[in-house]
């Protein structure tokens, strides 16, 4: 029989006493850390989880201002604000970006364009900001996703206003367009603006960016727990953006491009007494529309492999030799230097020899026997210039070029201006390793050679002549407004410099190209029937020499190889307010074909009469026109070659 163990009954007590302390300190020791931890929230960092607890339940949104709008000199609408709506995804709310796509494309159609750019800017963006997926959602699509929205946590349905140009090519190349916001843009603009989503990428658009687009707002706006908004807290309220209104004319814009007809080239109308733009073409153009949300891969390579190129603006980033438009300048230069009188006569054979050399640089007309400033002006008389160009040197020929304007931006209120070329010695050094020669210097004279002037530095040359020698700076826009109740206010321009101090020297210029249009004149044809007084110069910049003694036919040549048309002048001649310069590509002769042009501008401004052909509303992406090479921005040959 085993022996019974009897119990301890202290051991027993001290051993549960002892338990019972652990378990009294262990809970002593949690509940101090609880307190604690409790205590720490509650107090120390009450702020930090205060502000979460608050974000969770209020939401700043971003409020974008309406972009300004673009007007013409009469009020007409030229750039507005339509209304819209966008779906923006905020990516840390939407889970698996990849399968909510997927069910959302069943709702509303995503292109491969419009995923490929979000998943770009996802990948570049933080993943609380939002982020456009589909631009101009149709109302039938708005319907749909509101139907559906609870199923797509961090989708948003966002109303805005999107950018439209309601006269399309027309103005293409002088309102420029709106595109969608990209990092480079981002970088640029800093984190109050991410919100927007479109900036100005070309034209008026981009150069007036800044006031434009306004400053951003944000509202607070209180949501439940689904993160639907039920109810607006307070703003911060958007600033819109300012109008500006412009100073071209849409009447004459339109008979400008009638008047171009089928040719390609470029044009501008400009009051010598302001400098204001009433009309700017360069023709072909495009539909800026097509960029707005993003232009497709079909429609912009079409674009770009039309071989007219209509997006190169070439008012602005073009230029060529001038041809003889430059001869009433140049002209003006040889009496402003002392070189010559206004009564001064050179005998023109018809072929100018340099001293000392057999080569002879010919007129276009032959022999014109004496001839004086004013006849070589009227009747475009090469040797005329040859002798004086000659006789000037071309470092003296090079400052007064300049000091007309040339191989210098005009300031115009576009983006990327071309500066041009004056040629001179120090320009011809950085292109090859060959000296200065005499023979390069005399076909300056004539605006050929190591010439680039853009149809912008025409016109401002010509509106000098025709305001009394003051070189104004060309400009769109005239006024803006701040708010849609303020009043407008004017835009300061820089004053204008002097090209000639001598009103005489002036006055003889001015009186040859008044008998450009008189009989006699090369223009004179353009001036039949023509109810009031017209100062011109026509030109013609030649794509090749001629050979030996024979001419060549400008329209039997290669469309490649045919002249620039070219024209400038001014009306009425006795008052003027309309200053113009014209360039057509391959046009042939400036008489023939860019002064025809240059009437009916006149014509439109100062009779109000139309043009027969109608202007261009829609703009082929594929222009069936024989292939032709890029609008001339390389130097012009140096062979010599007959302009008139």
């Amino acid at each position: 029989m085993r022996r019974r163990q009897l119990k301890n009954a202290f051991a027993e007590a001290m051993q549960f006493r002892t338990r019972a302390l652990i378990a009294f300190f262990a809970v002593t020791v949690a509940l101090l850390g609880l307190a604690g931890w409790y205590f720490r929230l509650q107090v120390l960092e009450h702020t930090e989880y205060a502000t979460r607890s608050e974000a969770n339940r209020i939401k700043p949104r971003p409020v974008v201002p309406g972009r300004g709008l673009i007007l013409d000199r009469k009020g007409r609408v030229l750039a507005e604000n339509v209304p819209a709506y966008r779906l923006d995804v905020v990516p840390d709310e939407a889970g698996d970006t990849k399968q909510l796509i997927a069910n959302l494309s069943k709702v509303v159609a995503l292109t491969p364009d419009d995923i490929e750019r979000f998943e770009t800017e996802r990948k570049a963006r933080h993943g609380w900001r939002p982020i456009t997926l589909k631009l101009r959602v149709g109302e039938e699509e708005a319907a749909r996703f509101a139907v559906d929205r609870w199923r797509f946590p961090g989708v948003e349905l966002v109303p805005y206003l999107n950018r439209r140009y309601p006269y399309g090519d027309l103005l293409a190349h002088v309102i420029g367009y709106v595109g969608r916001i990209d990092q480079a843009d981002l970088a640029k603009m800093g984190e109050v603006d991410a919100a927007l989503t479109h900036t100005g990428k070309t034209g008026i658009e981009r150069y007036y960016e800044d006031a434009l687009r306004g400053k951003v707002g944000y509202e607070k706006i209180e949501t439940n727990v689904e993160g639907r908004a039920l109810r607006r807290l307070g703003q911060v309220p958007a600033v819109p953006g300012a109008d500006l209104r412009l100073s071209i004319d849409l009447d004459l814009q339109r008979a400008m491009v009638a008047a171009f007809g089928d040719f390609d080239g470029s044009a501008i109308a400009i009051d010598p007494r302001t400098g204001e733009i009433l009309a700017m073409v360069s023709k072909p153009s495009y539909d800026p529309n097509l960029f707005v949300n993003g232009i497709s891969h079909t429609d912009y390579k079409a674009l770009m492999d039309n071989p007219s190129r209509p997006l190169f603006n070439r008012n602005v980033l073009g230029g060529g030799p001038p041809g003889s438009t430059v001869k009433p300048l140049i002209a003006l230069a040889g009496l402003d230097s002392g070189l010559r009188r206004p009564e001064d006569a050179v005998f023109s054979t018809g072929e100018f020899h340099i001293p000392g050399q057999r080569r002879g640089y010919r007129d276009a007309h032959g022999g014109a026997g004496w001839t004086d400033l004013r006849k070589s002006i009227a009747a475009s008389v090469n040797f005329y210039y040859y002798k004086l160009a000659y006789d000037m040197g071309i470092t003296k020929f090079d400052a007064y070029m300049r000091k007309y304007g040339f191989g210098a931006p005009t300031g115009i209120d576009l983006a990327g201006e071309n500066s041009g070329v004056v040629p001179s010695p120090e320009y011809k050094a950085k292109r090859s390793r060959e000296n200065w020669y005499p023979g390069e210097t005399v076909i300056a004279g004539i605006g050929q050679g190591y010439w680039i002037a853009t149809t912008l530095q025409l016109a401002r040359g010509v509106a000098a002549i025709a305001n009394g020698g003051r070189l104004v700076r060309p400009h769109l826009a005239s006024a803006r407004r701040d708010g849609y109740d303020t009043p407008w206010q004017a835009i300061p321009q820089p004053e204008a410099a002097h090209i000639t101090d001598n009103p005489a020297h002036l006055r003889a210029v001015q009186e040859g190209m008044m008998g450009t249009m008189q009989p006699g004149g090369t223009g004179f044809s353009l001036a039949r029937g023509v109810p009031y007084l017209m100062a011109g110069k026509t030109g013609t910049a030649q794509k090749i020499s001629r050979r030996g003694s024979a001419s060549v036919d400008p329209h039997q040549l290669p469309f490649h190889l045919r002249h620039q048309a070219l024209f400038v002048g001014y009306a009425p001649a006795d008052n003027p307010t309309i200053a113009v310069a014209v360039s057509v590509e391959h046009g042939g002769f400036g008489g023939s074909t860019a002064g025809p042009i240059a009437r009916k501008i006149f014509d439109a401004w100062l009779l109000g009469t139309m043009p027969d052909a109608p202007p261009t509303t829609e703009v082929p992406v594929a222009a069936a026109k024989p292939a032709a090479p890029a609008p001339t921005q390389a130097v012009a040959q140096t062979t010599p070659a007959t302009t008139r």
